[in-house]
């Protein structure tokens, strides 16, 4: 058998783990790919020994960081407008296990997903608890993020006392 033959028993593709897995590899090359005009740059190339997949995804990911301090800040500011109750810690701690700070972050595999309903941006709300909880001068879509952010607050103010209080998927 050579080194490339298949094994002899095929691998079950259709396993939760397997979809989850090769669901995860192709999200992680397409936001590489996605993340490079972004970032301006031209071409795909990198400087020797640093991989274009690091090289994006840190800057990347460092923009985001500064984006993400701006977005909690100015939601924080509306949030305090119309009585939301939060810190700028609590926002950033459930922000980060939600999205990692994605704000086009899109769960298509929960229960939610398989009611039609995924749970979408930086702090993964549905579509009906977004429109809901959905605060007077911000955007009508969940994927803008200040949007977004202060709807989920508001929806854990309502039922948790505080998106401080919110320690795990909610």
């Amino acid at each position: 058998m050579s080194a490339f033959a298949l094994p002899a028993r095929r691998r079950d593709r259709g396993s939760k783990a397997a979809r989850f897995t090769r669901a995860l590899a192709v999200a992680g090359t397409s936001a590489a790919v996605l993340a490079l005009p972004i970032i301006g740059a031209t071409s795909a190339s990198a400087t020797p020994g640093t991989s274009v997949a690091t090289t994006v995804s840190s800057k990347a990911a460092s923009a985001r960081a500064a984006n993400l301090d701006v977005w909690i800040r100015q939601s924080l500011a509306i949030m305090r407008q119309h009585g939301i109750p939060g810190s700028y810690n609590g926002i950033y701690r459930n922000v980060m296990r939600e999205s990692s700070g994605n704000p086009f972050a899109i769960n298509n595999w929960d229960s939610n997903a398989r009611r039609g309903t995924p749970s979408k941006g930086l702090l993964q709300i549905i579509d009906p608890t977004f429109a809901a909880y959905h605060v007077p001068g911000t955007s009508f879509s969940p994927y803008d993020p200040v949007a977004n952010i202060t709807a989920s607050c508001n929806y854990a103010a309502h039922r948790y006392g505080s998106i401080d209080n919110v320690n795990s998927a909610y």
